[in-house]
């Protein structure tokens, strides 16, 4: 079976053949003819599958069918601001021939060039749930008109918090419409919000818990303070393309960039605290090249398409087997074979034994042969403890100067009458570096 089997329409399948696409992926096959039926769809379908294309190819070949341009027609939501980038790159090559329109839709930048690009007239918005209510709220874009909508990594947006906007949003969307949902697991939560945006849906399942065929992966034990000594000896003795590093914090991936740097490594970090357009440039860099080690944060877990990754290092364990599977997932993908490691220490015995449980089988546990894991401990793990400030100087008055005397204290002002103090609620919200904010 081949994509000429779907009968797109000739400006999609130039599309298609450009993008060097031959055989279609078990989620493709089974998706593109629902699709293309009309049919609301549940997706079960972990990372690397080729679930882009799957909902893509469909809507596009739907969109360049009829004549309506220049208005919002389909609207595909996502999680994270990397994740929606690359569905839109997915859109504009596939679509290069049909003369459809995508933009993006997120928070982290500014809000004006986004409205612009609406003003012109977009087909397809690719958006992330907290900007896409913004522009709502201040009616900068119109829905009124939409046919197909897609909830993209369902289960990520839960895991974030994103589930309250997505029903806000579902609000503001007209009730006839073609609805898609994709998701790597089916929570229950998931479940609930799938049986009410869908209408006797099709569902497609393919490898939701377990990881590709093409995924070679295994746990290495090491103490802690050991972990980024293992990551260099296993670097130096492993056949390596590119390499994406995952840790659990923002500062820990920073200073294993920095130290991977420091060796000689061609290494990068992305993270919360970068900017977007500095974890754009980590990314384009990864994807040419350029940068041979990519160490994130899991902000990147379910954002990175880059079939080209030969090996996923797990630095600190994830802390579920879902997010185990998609971290992995990241490597092995259109057809390579990849590797995976992970490093576990003692406390992380309870969610190997988890992960081991849900995948059915025991995972190969390796020891790297002349490596050194009797070295003790330092009496402070000061791997990734911060430098310390120097000591600051007091300014020594001018010689000659005289010393200003001790003020005495003041009574406190009492309340001017006129005077209001706004309420905490009214106040505009601080930034808060956590998950449920990354896709905003």
């Amino acid at each position: 079976m081949d994509f000429t089997s779907f009968n797109l329409h000739p400006k999609v399948a130039a599309g298609v053949t450009a993008a060097g696409y031959d055989t279609p992926t078990p989620i493709q096959k089974q998706a593109i003819p629902k699709v293309m039926a009309g049919s609301d769809v549940m997706g079960l379908a972990q990372t690397g599958t080729g679930k882009t294309a799957a909902f893509a190819l469909p809507i596009l070949h739907r969109l360049v069918n009829s004549g309506n341009r220049g208005h919002v027609r389909a609207l595909i939501v996502a999680p994270t601001r990397e994740l929606a980038e690359q569905i839109h790159e997915s859109f504009v090559s596939l679509g290069e021939k049909t003369g459809l329109h995508s933009t993006t839709v997120y928070g982290g930048v500014s809000i004006n060039p986004q409205i612009q690009k609406l003003k012109k007239g977009s087909e397809i918005v690719v958006a992330c749930p907290g900007r896409l209510l913004d522009h709502i709220q201040q009616k900068t874009i119109d829905l009124s008109r939409l046919e197909v909508l897609v909830l993209d990594e369902a289960d990520q947006m839960f895991d974030m918090g994103f589930l309250p906007a997505i029903r806000r949003l579902l609000t503001h969307l007209p009730k006839e419409r073609q609805t898609l949902l994709f998701s790597a697991t089916m929570p229950i939560e998931i479940r609930s919000l799938a049986n009410d945006v869908l209408k006797n849906p099709q569902t497609v399942q393919v490898d939701t818990v377990a990881p590709a065929a093409t995924v070679s992966h295994a746990l290495y034990p090491v103490e802690p303070h050991l972990k980024t000594a293992l990551v260099i000896e296993l670097l130096k003795h492993t056949d390596t393309e590119s390499v994406l590093i995952f840790t659990r914090t923002k500062h820990r991936a920073k200073r294993l960039d920095e130290q991977l740097t420091k060796l000689g490594y061609k290494a990068a970090s992305l993270q919360g605290n970068l900017s977007q357009n500095r974890r754009q440039a980590a990314l384009d860099g990864f994807r040419d090249g350029s940068v041979q080690i990519l160490v994130a944060t899991d902000i990147a877990a379910r954002g990175i398409d880059v079939s080209k990754i030969s090996h996923v290092i797990n630095y600190d364990i994830p802390s579920t087997t879902d997010a185990y599977i998609h971290r992995i997932g990241r490597t092995g993908r259109a057809a390579r074979s990849g590797d995976a490691f992970t490093l576990v220490a003692r406390e992380d015995m309870i969610m190997v034994r988890s992960i081991e449980r849900v995948l059915g089988n025991p995972i190969e546990r390796r020891l790297v042969e002349g490596f050194d894991y009797n070295v003790v401990a330092p009496k402070k793990d000061v791997e990734f403890a911060r430098p310390p400030r120097p000591p600051q100087q007091r300014r020594k008055p001018a010689e000659g100067a005289p010393r200003s005397a001790a003020k005495p204290a003041q009574a406190a002002k009492p309340p001017v009458a006129h005077e209001k103090v706004a309420p905490i609620g009214n106040q505009p919200p601080k930034h808060r570096n956590n998950r449920s904010q990354r896709g905003h």
